[in-house]
């Protein structure tokens, strides 16, 4: 991020920063795609989890059907 404010502030090309906000993009959803990508393997191909995992995972759910 401070890269697109040093980019920003230094007056570079519109090209440059478009370039720097597309990259920091997707490195951020492809940390979270990381971040699920076992769950989800995990169901689709019948591999049962332990017990906490199921917890936290019904936990997200709770807390997404509150909102």
């Amino acid at each position: 991020m401070e890269n697109i404010i040093d980019l920003i502030a230094t007056d570079s090309s519109p090209a440059e920063i478009s370039d720097a906000i597309k990259a920091a993009i997707f490195a951020k959803s492809a940390e979270k795609i990381d971040q699920i990508r076992p769950h989800i393997a995990n169901s689709m191909f019948g591999v049962e989890e332990s017990e906490e995992e199921n917890q936290v995972e019904y936990d997200q759910d709770q807390d997404q059907e509150e909102e």
